[in-house]
């Protein structure tokens, strides 16, 4: 299996900025996509951005432009990096990893935007 913790999270004004991590762990050989969702109060999970094992990336529209995920193949880790974050960005953001077999997720992350 794989073990996914991620941090970063936390409080910042709009327009401000948050990097979220996410550190893999175990089988991470087998993973072929990792990626961000988030999950406001009484809203569905969204997927916010993803990368493939070759590096390909993919972002929510209410992002591009603000949001960028990138990796670190030699840490294990996968990054969120947060511009101009917006109040509707407030959300508890999740970090994934898919495998042939299955997925596996973080705990989750806080992020709160302020207005």
């Amino acid at each position: 299996q794989v073990q996914l913790v991620e941090s970063g999270g936390g409080l910042v004004q709009a327009g401000g900025s948050l990097r979220l991590s996410c550190a893999a762990s175990g089988r991470i050989f087998s993973i072929n996509v990792m990626g961000w969702y988030r999950q406001a109060p009484g809203k569905e999970r969204e997927l916010v951005a993803a990368i493939t094992s070759g590096g390909t990336s993919n972002y929510a529209d209410s992002v591009k432009g603000r949001f960028t995920i990138s990796r670190d193949s030699t840490k294990n880790t996968v990054y969120l990096q947060m511009n101009s974050l917006k109040p509707e960005d407030t959300a508890v953001y999740y970090c994934s990893a898919q495998m042939s077999y299955g997925r596996s997720w973080g705990q989750g992350t806080q992020v709160t935007v302020s207005s």
